[in-house]
């Protein structure tokens, strides 16, 4: 029996290579993109809907406006700015503390996959598919193994069909992300990994940074991805 799935597709780098190895190993029967008031949000859900598309996935938006009114995040807060990592410091522990704390939003992960979640048992789906990895699980708890593990026990209780929480990257680093997206054929050329909605991605930001290391260590020219910076 084929497993079903619901993907959270935010067109960044980790959930897009997500979407691919799921479309290899389940049928996935729908995207879901939040748009939670973040900065990005327009060109997450162009390329989010581009990506889904392409391979004939149903996807939806969700607005979470509600978020805005929630802590201080940088990604959020009209007028912030986001936090710019040198390349230099990516693996700086104190720097990357200081940069999570700045976007942080109160449980979005949680809320994003009770949601998830709610679909799936509705669409007779088993299976919800968010981006986490190893490297931001270090200064992001809600990006960690036992996070998603927790989460599946709690689905368990609150889902009559038990939905799973299964995530393709959630012990890779970027770098490796990037291998697999390779050996998927994602188009790394449709993905927005910007914390912020311009014409190219900014190149700036910390989370340009680590796609911009991941794709040169991986062997992927970043002017074929639309980098500019």
């Amino acid at each position: 029996m084929t497993d079903k799935s619901v993907v959270l597709l935010s067109a960044g780098l980790d959930s897009t290579v997500n979407f691919y190895e799921a479309l290899s190993n389940t049928e996935v029967v729908l995207a879901l993109t939040f748009d939670y008031g973040q900065k990005a949000a327009k060109k997450e859900v162009e390329r989010a809907k581009l990506i889904a598309d392409m391979n004939h996935v149903k996807h939806m938006v969700i607005s979470l406006p509600w978020f805005q009114n929630l802590g201080s995040s940088s990604l959020t807060t009209t007028g912030g700015s986001v936090p710019q990592v040198t390349t230099d410091n990516l693996d700086n522990k104190e720097a990357s503390k200081q940069s999570a704390k700045a976007v942080w939003i109160p449980n979005r992960n949680g809320v994003f996959l009770n949601i998830a979640a709610s679909f799936a048992e509705s669409l007779k789906a088993n299976m919800v598919i968010p981006g986490f990895n190893a490297e931001e699980a270090e200064t992001f708890p809600d990006n960690s193994f036992d996070f998603m593990r927790a989460t599946r026990k709690a689905f368990t209780y609150s889902t009559a069909n038990h939905v799973n929480v299964q995530c393709y990257t959630i012990t890779k680093t970027k770098v490796d992300i990037v291998k697999m997206g390779k050996s998927l054929n994602v188009p790394f050329g449709n993905i927005w990994p910007c914390y912020l909605d311009l014409d190219r991605w900014c190149g700036k930001c910390e989370s340009c940074q680590r796609a911009k290391r991941a794709f040169t260590a991986g062997g992927v020219n970043v002017d074929d991805c639309f980098y500019k910076g």
